[in-house]
């Protein structure tokens, strides 16, 4: 067993419209924890958080980071040690639709399978990962980097396949200074959808991954146009029509929601990233919300250890 340990593992966002609950892509904003063995420590697990973590209240058995390092080990057939203590910060506001859930739930099982020298692949990571956060898209991103399909194959695995994105492309984000939680999120979505629904989801899904890869516009503007989540979700983002108006009259393909928001990903040409950047920073002022910004041309890599 190794005694101390850093992992760094990137945000993501998900879902990019109609890619809902199978999409997902790595974003350059980073949870970072060190974790080592501490003879001294009484508790199983000390925690102690900085950066957008600094305000969190809760209990160290109970915390994302730490139970994605417990279901590691099991997973691998081992006890979880005792006297692990862990220095997490992070970069990724919570629950802003950025990933930091899921990224906190690798940064443990990552942590684990490092300090303990568990015999645990990528595959079984996801696997453990998206037991823990309940959904696979952003766990997959911040596990493989880059962009990311990942869905159940018949046997039950999980299937995640690279998504090449178009290097015309730009990736804006406009994230706000109030919360939308998953659970919320979650609890406005129907419990059911009609067949014509689903057909015209089922296309537009296509056309997004077709769209990424080829940089085509039309594609990309029809998969943005989500049928599933975004007209249910879009009500709990104050300033959601203003700002992916915004948006588009800036010269953007398309935006939308950024995971289950409130945080909004615009998708355009890089040429026209920084205009887009401005209108939709501008758009939320107007609104009365508190903003920050910023842009990618090419989605993160994976997670790091040292």
């Amino acid at each position: 067993m190794n005694t101390n340990v850093t992992v760094r593992v990137p945000g993501s966002t998900a879902n990019l419209g109609s890619g809902f609950d199978c999409v997902g892509l790595a974003v350059d904003r980073w949870f970072r924890v060190n974790v080592r063995r501490d003879d001294t420590l009484r508790e199983r697990v000390r925690i102690s958080r900085a950066g957008a973590l600094a305000g969190l209240d809760i209990p160290p058995h109970k915390d994302l980071l730490y139970l994605g390092f417990q279901r590691a080990c099991e997973a691998a057939g081992r006890e979880p040690p005792g006297g692990i203590a862990m220095e997490a910060n992070s970069d990724l506001p919570v629950a802003r639709g950025l990933g930091s859930s899921a990224a906190a739930v690798v940064a443990g099982a990552v942590a684990a399978r490092a300090l303990c020298d568990l015999s645990l692949d990528e595959r079984a990571l996801v696997t453990l990962c998206a037991d823990v956060e309940g959904h696979a898209d952003n766990v997959a991103a911040s596990v493989a980097g880059g962009a990311v399909l990942v869905l159940r194959a018949p046997a039950g695995s999980w299937l995640i396949t690279p998504i090449e994105v178009h290097p015309s492309l730009a990736l804006i984000f406009a994230v706000p200074d109030f919360m939308v939680s998953t659970e919320r999120a979650r609890a406005v979505l129907p419990h059911s959808v009609s067949h014509h629904t689903a057909v015209v989801a089922a296309a537009r899904s296509a056309a997004l991954l077709h769209g990424l890869t080829l940089g085509d516009h039309a594609l990309l503007a029809a998969g943005m146009d989500d049928v599933l989540h975004v007209p249910h979700r879009r009500g709990l983002v104050r300033g959601y029509n203003e700002v992916t108006a915004a948006a588009c009259a800036a010269g953007a393909i398309g935006a939308t929601l950024s995971g289950s928001g409130p945080t909004l990903v615009a998708i355009g040409p890089t040429e026209v990233a920084a205009t887009v950047e401005s209108a939709m920073a501008a758009a939320w002022r107007a609104c009365g919300v508190g903003v920050e910004t910023f842009r990618m041309t090419r989605p993160a890599g994976r997670y790091e250890v040292r």
